[in-house]
């Protein structure tokens, strides 16, 4: 079992910054991909971004060259550092966790406003 809790949401203006961060505990050595997730109000989930166990990561389009994900594995934390945010970026932000043979563990979410 692993669990994750994201911390870092917020309200910020257009052009702005926040840092998300999502704490593991548990079974955090089975952890292969860790993921960004995110859903806006009446939209589909959206994969924001993945860093796998070896740091290779990936980005959405709508994100590339201004989210940056990270992995710092001694404090058992991942991050995503957001920048130049746009109002359509609004929206819950979840990490996952996926686990080989168990499947996706998923965060409680946090809540990303960003203000035009």
């Amino acid at each position: 079992q692993v669990q994750l809790v994201e911390s870092g949401g917020g309200l910020v203006q257009a052009g702005g910054s926040l840092r998300l961060s999502c704490a593991a505990s548990g079974s955090i050595g089975s952890i292969n991909v860790m993921e960004w997730y995110r859903q806006a109000p009446g939209k589909q989930r959206e994969l924001v971004a993945t860093i796998a166990s070896g740091g290779s990561t990936n980005y959405a389009d709508s994100v590339k060259g201004r989210f940056t994900i990270s992995r710092d594995n001694a404090r058992n934390t991942m991050y995503l550092q957001m920048n130049s945010l746009k109002p359509e970026d609004t929206a819950v932000y979840y990490c996952t966790a996926l686990v080989p043979f168990q499947g996706r563990y998923w965060g409680q979410g946090t809540q990303v406003t960003v203000s035009s």
